[in-house]
Formats: structure tokens, sequence, C-alpha cells
């Protein structure tokens, strides 16, 4: 039972593997997976980048030495970013020697795991890292968004003084939207950070869980702060602004 509800919180977390060699990704995204966590994999430095832009991961594990950008200066132009600034970065390298390592940690990367490694290991490297940058996020353990707010601690919502009840699945989407303000985030991204890997359900699904979150939040005649976007997704947004965007449906 434990393993299945480890299994279960960590489907909403997303891992980014950076690594050029199909056999060591594929490994990877293999253990990665089997411990419930939602994997992406990205062959070359440009690749990882335009993903980190379209979907963005809670941990990136990137490999040193890549084609087209290496590792080290993905990591730099991932730290000059505000969007990516706090992104965890674990690099793994066959580079063992101090002045590499420093190197590698003075680009911006939060930790360095030397060839060859045990998996283990990179478990445990994993963890902190998610656990240093959940601490960082419960600083603020009230997410709010105009007159809505999500208390991550007493698993509570509410909308000005009314107390919405939402499904867990509700619940998952309502927070995601309110850490990304403004973002449209696709069904196919809404399925992959909701459900994960290991569930197959219609993208078409998010629409009957939009409509949920949307009929909850709005109960009583409240302005509607979910904007649905033609051919793009759904997102969190003011009012207000809509109608003044383009392909945007009420």
């Amino acid at each position: 039972m434990a393993v299945k509800a480890n299994r279960k919180k960590n489907a909403s977390i997303k891992i980014l593997v950076v690594e050029d060699e199909a056999p060591q990704a594929e490994m990877l995204r293999y253990n990665l997976e089997a411990k419930g966590y939602n994997v992406g994999l990205a062959a070359d430095g440009e690749e990882a980048l335009l993903q980190i832009e379209e979907d963005m991961p809670d941990v990136v594990i990137l490999d040193w030495m890549l084609p087209k950008l290496s590792g080290i200066e993905v990591c730099r132009r991932l730290r000059v970013k505000g969007k990516t600034g706090k992104l965890p970065i674990l690099m793994l390298t066959a580079r063992g020697e101090e002045s590499d390592r420093i190197r590698g940690l003075e680009t911006g990367a939060d930790d360095y795991l030397v060839k060859p490694y045990s998996i283990a290991e990179l478990f445990a490297r994993v963890k902190a890292l998610l656990r240093r940058s959940a601490a960082n996020l419960e600083q603020n353990d009230v997410l709010s968004f105009q007159d809505l707010q999500l208390d991550r601690i007493r698993h509570r919502v509410t909308r000005g003084e009314r107390y919405v009840s939402l499904g867990p699945k509700e619940y998952r989407m309502l927070e995601l939207f309110l850490r990304n303000p403004g973002r449209v985030f696709s069904r196919a991204q809404l399925l992959d950070r909701i459900w994960g890997n290991d569930i197959f359900v219609e993208e078409r699904t998010i629409d009957v869980h939009i409509r949920r979150l949307r009929k909850a939040l709005n109960a009583g005649g409240a302005e509607d702060l979910l904007r649905t976007v033609r051919g793009a997704g759904y997102s969190l947004d003011v009012p207000d602004q809509h109608r003044q965007k383009s392909g945007v449906a009420s």
C-alpha cells in the first residue's frame, strides 16, 4: 500500500532526463517510472531547452556531454532566466576531477553525480532536490489568485468567504494553475501532470474535470477565473482579460 501511495504522489512530479546515450536514457526512464515519476527525455541540449520552455519539469537530470549544446551551457542558460533560475538540476558526468565538479556547481547545478553511479544514489539525490524545492515552495503555504485561495497545509480551497469542495484531480489541477497563473496548459500537459505515465485516459477527460472545477469555483455567480483557449488549452486568468485575448472562448 505504501508503494502505491508513493507512486500516486510521484505521478505529478515531472523529471526531465537529458541524455544522448539511448541505453542510458532508457535505463533512467525505466527506473524513475518504476518509482512512479513522470519522465520526459531529451537527447540534446537544444531539445532540452525547448521541452523546459514548453512544460517546466520539477527536476532536470542533465548529462554534461551533449550534442548541440553541452550540459554546462544548458545549465548556464537556465540559470539566467527568471522562470528557470531555481529549477533543480542534477548534473551527470564521467568527469571526476574536483575542478570539473566545481565548474559544474558554479555554473548552477544543484548537485553532481559521477558515472558510474548506483541507481539508489541517484534516487537519493533526486529526493533531496525535491525536498529542497518543496521547502522553498512551502515558504508560501497559501497559493492565491484574485479572491481564490488554496491552503496547501490544510488542503482547503476558498473563494472569498466560501469554502470550495473539490475532488482530488480538480484540487491538483487548481494547484498547478495557481502555481502558474496566466500560463496556458494543453490537455496533453494537464494529463501528463495530473494523471502521470501509467494511466491511460483520453485527453477529452480533461474537459470533464475542467467543467467540474469551473462549476465548483463559480458557484454563487462568481466570476470565471478559468480561461479556455481554443486549440491550446486552459489557464487561470483575470476575468476582464478573457475577451481581450485572441482565440479565447469563455
